[in-house]
This record gives structure tokens, sequence and C-alpha cells, in this order.
């Protein structure tokens, strides 16, 4: 899987990606370690990560509430763009060849700092399988 920034339609750049542990289908509630599938914004971003940089996703929407709400459920939560564990960086070619997150999309560190450094909050995203 991969993800790519789009300038005037065409695909500026494009980065391997890890998803949650369950990755297909649209994430429905908390604890389904799926990652949200849809239109969202990149709102806010978290120098001091447990991971190597992190940007948030605005997940859940109106809809993912409404949704879970439907259900009975909560829709889960800090759905963040994300570069490797600290401390494991050196281990990016292991991470990035399995579906490991808890629902987030994870970048090797070196892609973390590109999107970090490249990409304002506000910036509209969509996740697609």
């Amino acid at each position: 899987m991969g993800a790519a920034g789009k300038r005037g339609g065409k695909a500026v750049k494009s980065y391997p990606v890890s998803l949650g542990g369950d990755p297909i289908r649209h994430k429905r509630q908390q604890g389904y370690q799926r990652t949200p599938e849809g239109h969202y914004v990149l709102d806010w971003r978290n120098p001091n990560s447990r991971f190597h940089l992190s940007l948030h996703i605005s997940y859940p929407n109106k809809a993912d509430r409404a949704a879970a709400a439907k259900r009975g459920a909560a829709p889960g939560g800090d759905i963040m763009v994300h570069g490797l564990t600290n401390g494991l960086g050196a281990l990016a070619g292991q991470f990035l060849k399995h579906d490991w997150t808890d629902g987030c999309v994870s970048v090797s560190n070196e892609a973390i700092e590109e999107i970090w450094w490249n990409v304002r909050d506000g910036t509209p995203i969509e996740i697609r399988p």
C-alpha cells in the first residue's frame, strides 16, 4: 500500500505505508484496528509523539460519529500519520512489510519528516483502500 501527494491532479510523491492490523474495510469503531477510509483533514501535529513525529487525521468526522452511535459504539480516535516507534527507526524495512498500527497510517521516519515539513495543518487527505 502507499500514500501519495497530488498537485494539479498528478502525484507529486508517494510513500510505502503500514495501516491498522486489520486494514480491510473502513474503521467503524474503537478497537477494530482498522484505518479510516474517506475524506479527512490533517488538522494538528504532535512533535512529542511516542512515534517519530505524527500528524492527526480528523477522524471521526460527523458521519463516522453518527454511524458509530447508531450501532451503540464509540468511533475511536487519535488516528495519525506517523513515523516508526521512537528508537526503532533502524527496523523500518521490517515495519513497512506489515500492517501493525491500531488504525493509523505509518510511514518511514524519513517520509514523515518530509511530510511534516511540507504539509500544512488543514491539508485535506483522502484515505483509500
